[in-house]
């Protein structure tokens, strides 16, 4: 699902359901982490880092702990950058060589409605506006929780180029549908505070893809060195 929004540079292993994929132990220092966390997070702590160092092998690269740095954004091995997502039977995790890629983000969401009240938190009016025309158009669609996902990996995406929080309403993003495909598409983030200097330009806007099916609404974004 998420392999199918990324370049094919990107690695991406995802797991469905509850079944546990092979090797899903966790190093010592990972484990201690989440000692005191419910079974729920210690095991989606534990798939959705087994999901990482699968890629990291098919990449090339000797598993290794994957342990939150500053803001709990994952430290990645030297030469590889990436991102992870789960939520309620989902997990994945997706790495590219840093020569190929700035920075990628994803995330995945169950496919239903907001909670009452965090839209209005999360976006801007002009999104809002743009929301209500998608749902005239395409009913079937969450779009206030796709936007919502959209910003995550928006976030996932920045914080690794610039070390700074990125406010909800810091990124105005655009939403577009695939024609003939009312269910995936692309969408477009327009940075609205100044952006990380990538290959010596500064950006000011990320682009990315999404999907909504099987029950999930997931996103990517991807930063082109130029």
């Amino acid at each position: 699902m998420i392999e199918e929004l990324l370049p094919d540079s990107v690695v991406a292993v995802e797991v469905h359901g509850h079944d546990e994929p092979e090797n899903a132990g966790l190093y010592p220092e990972e484990a201690a982490l989440v000692a005191p966390a419910v079974p729920k997070r210690r095991r989606e702590f534990a798939v959705v880092r087994a999901c990482a160092r699968r890629a990291m092998e098919k990449l090339g690269v000797p598993p290794q702990p994957v342990l939150p740095g500053e803001r709990g954004a994952p430290r990645w091995p030297a030469g590889l950058t990436g991102s992870m997502t789960h939520c309620d039977g989902y997990c994945a995790a997706a790495l590219v060589r840093v020569a190929d890629l700035a920075s990628i983000g994803i995330d995945a969401e169950p496919h239903g409605p907001l909670p009452e009240g965090v839209l209005e938190s999360v976006s801007l009016p002009q999104e809002r506006a743009r929301l209500r025309e998608l749902t005239e158009a395409h009913p079937a669609v969450h779009w206030d929780r796709l936007l919502f996902s959209a910003k995550e990996s928006v976030y996932k995406a920045w914080f690794p180029l610039t070390g700074k929080w990125l406010e909800f309403t810091e990124a105005d993003i655009d939403i577009l549908v695939d024609p003939g495909r009312p269910a995936g598409g692309t969408l477009r983030a327009e940075l609205l505070v100044p952006g990380p200097v990538v290959g010596g330009e500064r950006r000011g806007t990320f682009e990315g893809r999404w999907t909504a099916r099987d029950g999930l609404v997931a996103t990517a974004v991807t930063v082109p060195h130029a």
